[in-house]
Order: C-alpha cells, then sequence, then structure tokens
C-alpha cells in the first residue's frame, strides 16, 4: 500500500492513478466534506461529470458498485467501498470566491475551485473548467417540495470511501474550507482529510 497522504484542512491535493489502481479516502476527524474531481490524464477536457453520472445511474447519490462517468459518458472511477452511512452529494457546485461573497466574506477566503486549481498546478495541469464535484459526505437531503438544505455530516471518525479508476487518471481531493454554514459539522471548523493509494 502507498503512503496514507494528507490532505490539509482548507487545501487540496491532486494524484495520478492507473487504470485498476484504488484509492481510499479517509474523512479523519468525522465531519469533513472532500470535494473529489478525475480528470482523463492523456485528455483532461475528459472529467468526471455529476450530471453525467446522474443520468446513468438515475439516481442523486451513488452506491457501492456504481460507476462515476465522464462527460463523455464513459467510467473515470467505480465506487468500490463505503463505510460511511453512503451519504454524499453530487448536485451542489464547488465552493469558489462568489460563493463566500454572497455569504458576505469581506477579502481572500479559501475554496475549493482555488484548492483544485492549485492541486492540478502541482502535476502541471489546468482543468478546463471547474467541474462540479463528487462532495463526500456532503449531506444535503432532497425534500419531498424538492427544496435542499445544508446540514451536517453524518459520518464518524474514520469512515472511509474506496475508488477504482476505469482509466489512467488524475484524482484531485479539497478539504472543503467552508466554514460559515455547517457542511463541515455544527462547529463550522474544516479539519484534515487523509488518502491512500492501495
Amino acid at each position: 500500500m502507498g503512503e496514507v497522504v494528507a490532505i490539509p484542512a482548507r487545501k487540496g491535493r491532486a494524484v495520478a492513478m492507473a487504470k485498476g489502481q484504488r484509492i481510499k479516502v479517509i474523512n479523519t476527524h468525522g465531519q469533513q466534506v472532500v470535494d473529489a474531481w478525475a480528470f482523463n490524464r492523456q485528455d483532461p477536457s475528459e472529467f468526471m461529470s455529476m450530471e453525467h453520472t446522474r443520468t446513468a445511474l438515475l439516481r442523486a447519490i451513488p452506491r457501492v458498485g456504481d460507476a462515476l462517468v465522464t462527460n463523455h459518458r464513459r467510467p473515470i472511477l467505480t465506487l468500490v467501498e463505503d463505510t460511511s452511512p453512503g451519504i454524499h452529494d453530487t448536485l451542489l457546485a464547488a465552493c469558489d470566491r462568489y460563493r463566500y461573497e454572497l455569504l458576505g466574506c469581506k477579502g481572500h477566503h479559501d475554496s475549493c475551485t482555488d484548492n483544485l486549481a492549485a492541486a492540478l498546478a502541482t502535476l502541471g495541469m489546468k482543468a478546463p473548467e471547474t467541474p462540479a464535484p463528487f462532495n463526500l459526505w456532503m449531506n444535503i437531503p432532497i425534500r419531498a417540495d424538492g427544496g435542499l438544505s445544508f446540514e451536517p455530516p453524518v459520518t464518524k471518525r474514520g469512515d472511509h470511501v474506496v475508488l477504482r479508476a476505469e482509466m489512467d487518471c488524475v484524482v484531485a481531493f479539497s478539504a472543503c474550507p467552508q466554514d460559515m454554514v455547517p457542511v463541515n459539522g455544527l462547529a463550522c471548523t474544516p479539519t484534515e482529510a487523509h488518502f491512500q493509494i492501495l
């Protein structure tokens, strides 16, 4: 197994994966949302797409055994293990400077959008856009009337998911820096998470 790599609180990390490799993403402290993206290593304009995945799966939250597909409708990652209650989000965009400005933030605030760009830059890559992420452990229930709300994660310390690469790809993660609504727990305190290539 590979080394356990920290995704620092409020920051991002990226790693290249070969087809067939698996990566374990760990909710180290139990309340941290981790935004996840994947890009075709040969052609980053092909990337994991939540809208295409929802179309393929006909549900809003992937389950163990489900393939997450790209904007070319090809599998890129498969969810092969999940020790959490299985509550994740595929609906919401990554946080960005505009989101924090709308929430009343003055000046710089770390964001998942910036974290993705910085993480990919460490591998000499640039995303063609910021795709909607697979928001691991983010709890955005869909009410009967179609409404949404921001709720704390229902995970516990040490919960993890394992994702299998279905093509050579680059995966990126952001330990979401959201501290103005309780997506990272009622304390609104982002924490580190970890990943490990298996």
